[in-house]
């Protein structure tokens, strides 16, 4: 072996053992916050805590699998005057991709202002070459934290977030890429099911504020200017944040707070839809005080055998134990991968965005939520989670202790995932 080759072998393990080994506080509340789930007090210190903005939404659209987002991002897109600024983890190349950079395209060449920010790692299959027709159209394209050996430190940090902003007026956000595997799908696996959300309103603001870091982040170029943050509309009852969150010491992200204080301050029912459940120590204590304590209904829908990671389903099926035996709900989705990330609080509080129940969403990557307070909200999206759960099989307490051997020796690699799943 050169000397090189040995060089670059010790700092790719003394690396890993930076990211697996670094100190992981325990996060825990101090106190409930105070006053009711629905109350003024409570939005106040959820605003404190989240160190975020109320913002108003005229309306918010649920946008139920790809057929239906898909359609309405292009639409958005086909009637773009100003800016078109999306933001993704995932563009593969495929049918849908090539609609989508034929849209942005035609938009560039009609004079509209296109930014694109794609995740390095999470679009690795994708060259920039398939960029090239727009940025000859008069686009930009970047990518977050190329692959670069200068680049090192900040590999494990992704940008997770999905979303998309067109003239400051209307904005996406959930947890679908660009990708023919949620519109088609494949031979092995039918179309995955996922939600977005349309926001028109105040909200919008915060969403392409969101956009505007990475764009910072990656280009150094600041946006400003009312064709960016036109006067938006202030007069709809939906009220919520858009919560964007970035690792900091130790992991702590504002989505972490966000979940921790929410599950908290639950008296009624908790529905979770999340392609990946595999909640780190503070959350699981959290669901159970609130299971014992407040006899909280809590439900959770997760990927069944048509997971697209088996590994992780099978280290997150090895933290049912205790949650089931407390009492909670646990389904698995049967028909294809469900990748909605989808959190429903006492039928009041919905959040909708890109982060999962894991440490990678929690503590690393960079993600984006819209946690609103709409009683009308919740129940549309309640009324996805009950259609999806007719499709699932229900985990017991009695068939979790029977999983099979092979099942549990897979649950060995669960330490390595709940760092950075």
């Amino acid at each position: 072996m050169s000397t090189l080759a040995i060089i670059v072998t010790i700092v790719g393990i003394a690396w890993a053992l930076i990211v697996l080994l670094q100190p992981a506080p325990k996060y825990h509340l101090a106190q409930t916050p105070d006053g009711s789930i629905d109350s003024p007090d409570f939005v106040r210190q959820l605003e404190a805590m989240t160190d975020t903005r109320l913002q108003r939404a005229v309306s918010i659209d649920v946008l139920t699998n790809g057929e239906n987002f898909y359609e309405a991002e292009l639409e958005a897109i086909g009637k773009a005057r100003r800016n078109i600024n999306l933001e993704a983890y995932i563009f593969h190349h495929g049918k849908i991709a090539n609609r989508f950079l034929e849209a942005l395209v035609e938009r560039a060449r009609a004079g509209v202002q296109v930014r694109i920010v794609v995740d390095a790692l999470g679009s690795f299959s994708t060259s920039r070459h398939f960029f090239k027709p727009l940025l000859e159209a008069g686009g930009h394209m970047e990518w977050y934290h190329p692959l670069r050996w200068n680049n090192w430190t900040r590999v494990n940090n992704r940008t997770h977030r999905e979303l998309m902003v067109v003239d400051g007026e209307v904005g996406f956000i959930g947890g679908a890429g660009i990708d023919d595997q949620w519109l088609s799908g494949t031979r092995r696996q039918p179309r995955w099911r996922d939600t977005v959300c349309r926001v028109r309103g105040e909200a919008v603001a915060g969403l392409q504020g969101v956009f505007l870091e990475n764009w910072l982040n990656s280009s150094g170029e600041i946006l400003a200017g009312n064709d960016f943050f036109p006067e938006l509309p202030t007069n709809g009852s939906a009220q919520g944040f858009v919560i964007d969150s970035s690792p900091s010491f130790g992991g702590s992200t504002r989505a972490h707070v966000l979940y921790q204080a929410l599950i908290r301050s639950a008296n009624k029912s908790i529905y979770i839809t999340t392609p990946y459940f595999l909640p780190d120590t503070s959350i699981r204590e959290e669901m159970l005080r609130a299971i014992k304590e407040r006899h909280v209904q809590i439900r959770i829908i997760t990927p069944g055998r048509k997971s697209d990671h088996a590994m992780t389903r099978n280290s997150g099926r090895a933290l049912y134990g205790d949650l089931l035996e407390a009492g909670a709900e646990i389904y698995e989705y049967n028909p294809t991968m469900i990748h909605a990330k989808v959190l429903i609080v006492d039928g009041h509080w919905s959040v909708v965005g890109s982060t999962n129940f894991d440490n990678r969403s929690l503590g690393i990557n960079d993600e984006v939520n819209l946690a609103t307070r709409s009683p009308e909200l919740a129940s549309r999206l309640t009324q996805d989670f009950q259609h999806d759960l007719a499709e699932c099989r229900r985990v017991t307490y009695d068939q979790w202790k029977k999983r099979p051997v092979w099942e549990r020796a897979f649950e060995t690699a669960g330490w390595f995932l709940q760092r950075q799943q």
